[in-house]
């Protein structure tokens, strides 16, 4: 009987401690592992949600009819032309790296009514982990395409990831947009 309660008040011995903190560390290595995931996926949300606005934008331009503003004679016609907004410069002007940054929001102005980010009517106001860069090509021709592209570098390593989207014009006239945002290769994030 003695012998019965001394056993039980001898509490834990130094293997099952062990036990127990080995688990706890598997535990909280994969909970780490879990928490980085989420922030990286939280971080390139914010490129996939901006080129997929980007590329909105772009169709919305091309939709704009665009004519000549010069005065017609009685009965004279113009033809409407549907039209890609010309390329736009890069902004911000270099990849942030590890953190956000606040674009100058002058950067967003640049170009007219046929020309880069004005035309688009795109901008963003609030700080970013990304590069934003729209291309444009043949802007009114048979071959009118354009991409969007959104340059990061997540980690700070200066190895770079790039979004891209794509747009191109059909037979018919219209403009299509890509399925998808294209995402970099899993080694590049």
């Amino acid at each position: 009987m003695m012998m019965r309660k001394l056993r039980k008040a001898r509490g834990f011995t130094l293997v099952e401690l062990m036990i127990v903190v080995a688990i706890i560390g598997i535990l909280a290595a994969l909970a780490i592992y879990g928490v980085q995931k989420y922030l990286t996926n939280a971080k390139t949300g914010e490129a996939k949600t901006n080129l997929g606005r980007l590329g909105k934008d772009a169709v919305s331009a091309y939709e704009r009819e665009s004519m000549s503003g010069s005065l017609l004679a009685a009965g004279g016609t113009v033809a409407a032309v549907h039209r890609l907004c010309a390329s736009a410069s890069v902004v911000p002007a270099s990849v942030p790296q590890g953190q956000k940054v606040q674009p100058n929001p002058a950067a967003w102005n640049g170009g007219d009514a046929t020309t880069g980010w004005s035309c688009l009517k795109f901008s963003l106001n609030s700080p970013v982990y990304y590069q934003y860069n729209y291309t444009a090509t043949d802007e009114t021709g048979a071959a009118a395409a354009f991409t969007a592209t959104a340059l990061g570098d997540l980690d700070g390593d200066t190895t770079t990831s790039a979004w891209t989207y794509q747009g191109a014009k059909l037979p018919d006239g219209t403009l299509r947009l890509a399925p998808t945002i294209a995402e970099p290769a899993a080694s590049d994030e």
